[in-house]
Formats: C-alpha cells, sequence, structure tokens
C-alpha cells in the first residue's frame, strides 16, 4: 500500500510538472490539454527525476534546485533550442534580447527559462505534491522505476527535439549545443559535489525564521518582480539592463532564501510557501503569455480561468494537507 502510495505520487508529480509549467503559465490553449501526456514526457520525467535524485541523495532542496536549473537548459536549449532560434518567438534576430557575441544565444531567454522552468515546471510541482506525503521526505521510486523514468525522459526529449527541429526546420550549431552541454554538466557537477557534503543544515546565520506568511509574500515579491522587469524596463532601457537587473532579483532572492532555510524552525510549511508565493506571479503572467502567443482572446481567457483556478484549489489543498502532517525534522 505504502508504495502504491508512492507510486501514485511520483505520477502525480509527473503530470503536474507540464500541467504548470505549459498550462498554468497560458503557454498552451485549454485545446491543447490532449498533448499533455506527451509533454509529460519530458517535463513531468524531468521533474520526477530531480525529486527523486534529491530525496535518495538526502541532500534536498539545494541538489533539486541545481537540477531545476540544469533541466530548464536541456528544455530550452537542447530541446526546443528556443535559446538559439529566433524565430521560435517570431522574432528575426536576438539584436535586441541580449545576444550573447558570437554564440548566438540570447542572454535574456536564458534567464527567462532558468525562472520560469527551474521554479514553474519544477521546484512549484516538486513541492506541491510533496505537500501530500506525510513523515520525512523519502524516494517515491525503487532503481527500476527510476531507471524506467529516465528513460521515458530521455526518449521523450529525443522524440521531442526532433519533432521542433522538424517543425521550425531549425538546427543550433556544434558550437550552441556544446557550450549549453557543459553548462549542464557543470551544474549537475556541482550538484553531485553538494550531494556529497556532509552539510548541517541548521548551521545557518543566528536569527528567528521566518513566518510562512513571510516566505510566501516575498515569494510572491521576488518572482513578480522579476517578471515586472522583464515587461517594463526591458523595452525601456534595454535588454542587457533587463538581464542583469532581473539576475540581480533572482540572486538575491535565492540567497535570502537559503539563509532563511539553514535557521532552525524551518520546515514543510516554510518550503510550501514558496511554491504557493510563485503561483500567483503563474496567474497574473499567464493572461500576458497567451496574448504573446497569438492564442485567440477567448480560448485563452477560458484556459486562463479554468488552468488558475485548478491552481489555486491545488494550492489551497496542499496547504491543508500539510497542516495535518506528522511533525518531522526533515533536511531541507
Amino acid at each position: 500500500m505504502r508504495r502504491q502510495r508512492r507510486g501514485l505520487r511520483a505520477l502525480a508529480l509527473f503530470v503536474l510538472a507540464p500541467y504548470v509549467g505549459e498550462f498554468v503559465l497560458g503557454n498552451q490553449p485549454i485545446t491543447a490539454l490532449l498533448e499533455l501526456p506527451l509533454l509529460a514526457t519530458m517535463y513531468g520525467g524531468g521533474a520526477v527525476l530531480v525529486r527523486e535524485v534529491g530525496r535518495r541523495t538526502r541532500s534536498g532542496w539545494p541538489v533539486m534546485v541545481l537540477l531545476a536549473v540544469a533541466y530548464a537548459l536541456v528544455e530550452e536549449g537542447l530541446v526546443d533550442q528556443m535559446l538559439f532560434n529566433p524565430a521560435y518567438l517570431g522574432l528575426t534576430s536576438f539584436a535586441d534580447q541580449a545576444a550573447v557575441p558570437g554564440m548566438g544565444i540570447s542572454a535574456r531567454l536564458t534567464v527567462d527559462s532558468v525562472a520560469l522552468h527551474a521554479t514553474g515546471s519544477t521546484c512549484v510541482p516538486i513541492a506541491l505534491v510533496e505537500a501530500f506525503d506525510r513523515g520525512a521526505p523519502r524516494p517515491w521510486l525503487g532503481r527500476r522505476g527510476l531507471v524506467a523514468v529516465a528513460v521515458v525522459f530521455v526518449a521523450g526529449s529525443a522524440g521531442l527535439a526532433v519533432l521542433q527541429a522538424v517543425d521550425l526546420r531549425f538546427v543550433g550549431s556544434p558550437a550552441q549545443f556544446a557550450v549549453t552541454a557543459a553548462a549542464v554538466a557543470g551544474l549537475i557537477a556541482l550538484a553531485v559535489r553538494r550531494a556529497r557534503q556532509v552539510v548541517d543544515d541548521r548551521r545557518g546565520p543566528a536569527g528567528a525564521v521566518p513566518r510562512p506568511r513571510t516566505v510566501l509574500l516575498a515569494a510572491f515579491g521576488v518572482t513578480t518582480g522579476f517578471w515586472l522587469l522583464d515587461l517594463f524596463l526591458v523595452p525601456v532601457a534595454g535588454a542587457w539592463v533587463g538581464v542583469c537587473c532581473g539576475a540581480a532579483v533572482l540572486a538575491g532572492g535565492a540567497v535570502l532564501l537559503s539563509r532563511a532555510s539553514r535557521r532552525a524552525g524551518w520546515g514543510s510549511q516554510h518550503r510550501l510557501a514558496a511554491a504557493c508565493g510563485a503561483l500567483p506571479t503563474y496567474l497574473w503572467l499567464a493572461p500576458v503569455n497567451t496574448a504573446q502567443l497569438g492564442i485567440p482572446p477567448a480560448l485563452g481567457a477560458a484556459g486562463n480561468v479554468v488552468f488558475g483556478a485548478s491552481a489555486v484549489l491545488l494550492a489551497v489543498a496542499a496547504w491543508r494537507a500539510d497542516a495535518h502532517r506528522r511533525p518531522v525534522e526533515a533536511r531541507v
């Protein structure tokens, strides 16, 4: 029975990752729901692998965040190739998108992808599903299950990469793939190094742990601040200014979260609060995305309402479930 429940939680994450990362965020119309299983092979497979590695190594969120960033680069660099292909977003060039000289890579899209998919497609779904898991965080899958998910992830990502290349008639240069692959490998190496370290997660700065409500508001402020800079500062000050300011906001938020999470008293409710704080940002960002993607207004509005309402209901259910969890000491 316990094994079945763990398997169901892994399946829930497998489905929730693409649901949040594509539909709640307004990147897909409601009529594209039939594509959810296909998208889940990459989104869901990646999220489950990130979560399982973090829990198997007992290193938790520090490793999961690093792997989530690596996943974001795999998705938008090696699979979708959005970071290399201006036509992906209907652009003729990356000239006004903070192009990296000599590489044909957009720094703006790279930072945006990390902000969007490392959080919305990976970390937020993980935190939401874990809220329903009583007791200390533990792996949900055995070795066979983990291997099966890895195979699905690789096969699904490869299939989606081929479909994108054929549909857009674009393949990046060897140098672009090499740089992206090197960045992914570097992040994985950092995650492995962090997982091997014996770290006292409570050996942090002195001070009281913030209230969950404070964490929720801070997460909303950081994520909303980042996207407001991207939407309104870039057109006025230029892409590179927007990229630097946005990256500074993300880095500052990450530092504050890291320091707070190492204080005694930090627990599952705080982690869930961070995820729930990011969700409202995705809800107001969704209509912007649907409009930019040219989705018909009525269709876009219907999707935004349905997906947004379901996300709110899930967050409320997760909050209530977490409130009834047994008090445990869990590694962050």
